[in-house]
């Protein structure tokens, strides 16, 4: 990747972690929407998997006093269940299947009984949200919108949301980075500046979304958090779409 090429992906993972770092959400969504438009399906989801380790787990450091840990154990037991199954599946999905699939995730709990319309207090709920979540992380690369709405149906406040999240998402992404930047397609030496500027540039604007999100009200953040959500959800399903029936 040239010097221009590192630029923009440097602007483009600052603001995204910006965003991230504000509502924990919907920032790897356009930063995954990007890469897809310009990387092949596996290199886009290990630089991917890069940058958000970096950012979720910075941002879990940042509010690691509000992690819920019990949460997010029961989230990676379940995440392993579901990697046991993908590495031997192997399976890598067209860009319109991931962006359609990307864009429909969140709706995928308007389908689910009630009482499994998430609650990220109780354990059997964070086990099916860690098989379910870790799944659709190697179909569509990110697992946001999913993994959102388990938290925003909850009563955890938005620090709790925040720094929860980020330590079930470094799994997450770090289980990502292992199927698709070892198994599938090995990441070459080559490659590692464009890795190295996602994971400090991703820690940068980790760090200023964190300072606003530490002057934001509960209120306000549940309100955009879920504006976000719907918006983006709908552009990546019109854009696969577009790509499935005309590219």
């Amino acid at each position: 990747m040239g010097i221009l090429g590192l630029s923009a992906l440097a602007v483009t993972v600052f603001g995204t972690s910006i965003l991230s770092g504000m509502f924990g959400m919907a920032g790897g969504l356009v930063l995954m929407g990007a890469l897809l438009a310009f990387l092949p399906v596996p290199a886009a989801m290990a630089l991917h998997g890069a940058a958000q380790v970096s950012a979720n787990g910075w941002r879990a450091v940042l509010w690691r006093r509000h992690i819920i840990w019990r949460t997010a154990a029961f989230y990676c037991a379940g995440g392993v269940v579901a990697m046991s199954f993908w590495v031997v599946l192997l399976f890598v999905p067209s860009r319109p299947l991931a962006l359609i699939a990307l864009g429909l995730s969140p709706y995928v709990l308007m389908l689910a009984p009630k009482w499994l319309q998430g609650d990220p207090t109780r354990d059997l709920h964070g086990v099916l949200y860690g098989i379910v979540c870790v799944s659709f992380m190697m179909l569509t690369g990110v697992t946001g919108p999913l993994l959102d709405s388990f938290f925003l149906k909850g009563k955890l406040d938005r620090r709790q949301i925040v720094s929860t999240k980020g330590v079930c998402q470094v799994f997450g992404h770090l289980a990502k980075i292992v199927y698709f930047g070892v198994l599938i397609d090995p990441v070459e030496f080559g490659d590692w500046p464009a890795y190295a500027v996602a994971i400090g540039v991703a820690m940068l604007g980790t760090t200023v979304g964190g300072w606003i999100l530490a002057r934001m009200s509960n209120d306000g953040y549940r309100v955009w958090a879920n504006r976000i959500i719907a918006t983006v959800c709908a552009w990546y399903v019109m854009q696969g779409l577009y790509l499935w029936l005309f590219a």
